[in-house]
């Protein structure tokens, strides 16, 4: 009855104030607020850490994987899919800005061959797990293939469903009739953040009542590590909360707010 009054009075104009501020999403089960587990790169140390981490706190997450795999971590990330995780597209090689770390340079891509790499990725994926919708992370959270934004170009094709930028502190997402799917802001850990910052920005996302997708790479091990301890720490902390915070995949988050915020009804 509320919110059929609330309705009315934006048809007639007598709450334009209320009107104007994004309405609270009404999660799944009853829950208040959404955290997406994104990890980045294929990393060994996901496997080898992070994934029996969250086995056993019972929370599926999102791995945005490269095609730096071999004939051992392959059937891994196969077994991965098939228990429900979610594999997104990382593109092929990387490109980014060039680096010791990343040396596959985006400046010399077009944008028809980012988008061409992309979906060349989305095939490889298909050989993993069988699934033909794909999200996507853009590559060191940057937009650019020889120095022109590709999104637009992306978002035409089709190749992608939903796309994570990254690298924003700030995060909390509440607006989801503004939101743009292929521009979702993540909060970008550093190396070695600490779980105070990362619990931090998770009880900012409950007291919003929205979402907030959280981008690790290395954790106990590799690079831009997140030290594994620090990461059961977060486990704990959303395994406390289960009953406030769903922790889901990129995709089902993704597809769930899309089609219950008010653009998707």
């Amino acid at each position: 009855m509320k919110k059929l009054a609330i309705i009315l009075g934006c048809l007639t104009g007598w709450s334009a104030q209320i009107c104007a501020q994004p309405q609270p999403m009404q999660w799944p089960h009853h829950k208040k607020a959404t955290i997406v587990l994104t990890y980045d790169d294929a990393l060994l140390s996901q496997l080898d850490t992070a994934v029996p981490q969250l086995k056993k706190a019972g929370f599926k997450a999102t791995f945005f994987v490269t095609s730096d795999m071999d004939y051992v971590t392959m059937p891994r990330w196969r077994e991965l899919a098939r228990e429900g995780y979610e594999l997104g597209n990382h593109t092929v090689f990387h490109p980014c800005s060039p680096s010791p770390d990343n040396p596959v340079s985006s400046a010399a891509y077009t944008q028809t061959q980012m988008i061409n790499e992309i979906d060349l990725m989305n095939r490889f994926l298909w050989n993993l797990d069988g699934k033909t919708l794909r999200t996507f992370a853009y590559p060191c959270a940057e937009t650019l293939a020889g120095g022109k934004d590709y999104v637009d170009s992306l978002r035409r094709t089709g190749t992608v469903i939903y796309a994570r930028i990254g690298g924003d502190v700030t995060s909390v997402i509440t607006d989801f009739v503004h939101l743009d799917s292929l521009r979702v802001p993540a909060l970008g850990l550093d190396d070695h953040t600490d779980a105070a910052k990362i619990i931090g920005f998770i009880k900012k996302v409950q007291q919003a009542g929205g979402m907030g997708v959280i981008m690790f790479h290395g954790v106990g091990g590799d690079y831009i590590t997140t030290a594994s301890d620090v990461h059961q720490k977060v486990l704990d902390y959303l395994k406390a909360n289960k009953k406030e915070i769903w922790v889901t995949t990129f995709m089902e988050a993704m597809g769930w707010a899309m089609s219950h915020s008010a653009r998707g009804r």
